[in-house]
């Protein structure tokens, strides 16, 4: 599958990202803490040239638990501040004000040294689609400030919202950037509903998350779906036999009984994004490789996240 997704309106809002910029203090980006590799935008590398930077690993409660203070510590190695968060629950939201402005304090003491006492920090929110930026805002300033929706693309406009006496936020549209240079990081993009799923194949889309989990979480669909599955790792053709299994246990037939595998693929993936497949992270931090975890996926050279200097 070739995975690829930006529309105009992402464009026309990295223009703005990049002029809005010299505004700005802080970065503070979510990403998707089953996906943190690929759900960093490696385009906020250069709009955010020596801002500092907090990274919030967001539906932290989603992700595989063993995984998720492995990869705070990752993007903390890196220079950046990092913490783990829920936005729907509010778990780990009210720490989120201490980091902004520890990753501030040396902006803090300058304008303490010139007598300036009273200016807030400037944050800019920024993150990919449907990353859960709005739920994160809303429960941050404890009102429903931005519109929320479960679709990509939601938050258009530029919004200037403030947190408290000390921090104001823009909050920005969810963007992706023009070319993924690794497919993988598109099908994972796709697999939490980051790409709109109008132009992905379903079908094609659930093959490939049968083949990433029967690589990282053999016994899950078994469980799941109440199939007897080898834990060996599939082909693309193993894959669609296990496919048209899961249609005849959840009854998706079509007429004269046979499976429909379509439909089969969109319940998949729903259950994925829904956590009734259990808690699934699909890329390990790098320093996690040498431990040969039972669950380890392959995941991208550890060069390949570079944080900007003087973060």
């Amino acid at each position: 599958m070739h995975f690829q997704w930006y529309p105009g309106h992402m464009a026309k809002a990295k223009r703005s990202m990049q002029e809005d910029m010299k505004l700005i203090d802080v970065v503070i980006e979510l990403v998707d803490a089953r996906i943190p590799y690929s759900s960093t935008n490696p385009d906020i590398d250069t709009l955010a040239k020596n801002k500092s930077r907090v990274i919030l690993l967001n539906k932290a409660d989603m992700a595989d638990q063993r995984y998720n203070n492995a990869w705070k510590e990752y993007f903390e190695e890196k220079g950046y501040f990092a913490t783990l968060v829920n936005s729907k629950s509010g778990t780990g939201v009210k720490q989120v004000q201490e980091i902004v402005n520890k990753a501030c304090q040396a902006k803090i003491d300058r304008d303490r040294r010139k007598g300036i006492l009273n200016r807030p920090v400037r944050a800019m929110i920024v993150g990919i689609p449907n990353v859960g930026k709005s739920t994160f805002i809303n429960t941050f300033v404890g009102k429903a400030s931005t519109k929320t929706g479960n679709k990509p693309g939601v938050t258009k406009g530029k919004q200037w919202i403030r947190i408290s006496k000390s921090i104001e936020l823009l909050d920005t549209p969810g963007i992706l950037w023009p070319k993924f240079e690794d497919q993988e990081v598109g099908l994972k993009l796709a697999l939490i509903g980051s790409i709109n799923d109008n132009i992905v194949n379903t079908t094609d889309l659930a093959l490939e998350l049968i083949l990433l989990i029967q690589k990282t979480y053999p016994k899950v669909l078994a469980d799941r779906y109440g199939l007897e599955v080898s834990s060996e790792v599939l082909d693309m053709k193993g894959a669609v036999k296990l496919l048209a299994q899961i249609a005849i246990k959840r009854s998706c037939l079509l007429k004269g009984g046979e499976p429909d595998v379509d439909r089969a693929g969109g319940l998949l993936i729903d259950d994925f994004r829904s956590i009734k497949l259990g808690n699934i992270t699909l890329e390990v931090p790098p320093a996690k490789k040498k431990e040969k975890l039972s669950t380890e996926v392959k995941s991208q050279p550890e060069e390949t996240i570079q944080p900007e200097e003087n973060v």
